[in-house]
């Protein structure tokens, strides 16, 4: 009876043992995927911010695009025109 006893009393050792080297291990792993979540969420939200920003130019560039000094800019820059009687000097 006592043998018996003793066998049930390491079978319940062996098994609480193995529930926490289980318990354990999932701990650590989901530590490793909380770890790559944040990781991935701070990257993720930097490029939110960037793109926040690249909006923002974007917006202010629509909002001054009918004004007269960007219409001047963009024919200086793109279509290589000039006002009349004035001289256009390229660096060689």
């Amino acid at each position: 009876m006592k043998n018996f006893l003793n066998k049930k009393n390491i079978f319940k050792k062996i098994i609480i043992f193995s529930l926490i080297i289980y318990a354990t291990v999932i701990f650590i792993n989901q530590q490793k995927t909380i770890n790559s979540y944040n990781n991935q969420k701070h990257y993720l939200s930097l490029k939110i911010e960037k793109k926040k920003e690249d909006n923002q130019t974007l917006i202010s560039e629509k909002n001054n695009i009918n004004s007269t000094e960007y219409i001047e800019k963009m024919a200086r820059e793109k279509l290589d025109m000039y006002l009349p009687n004035e001289r256009v000097y390229i660096d060689m």
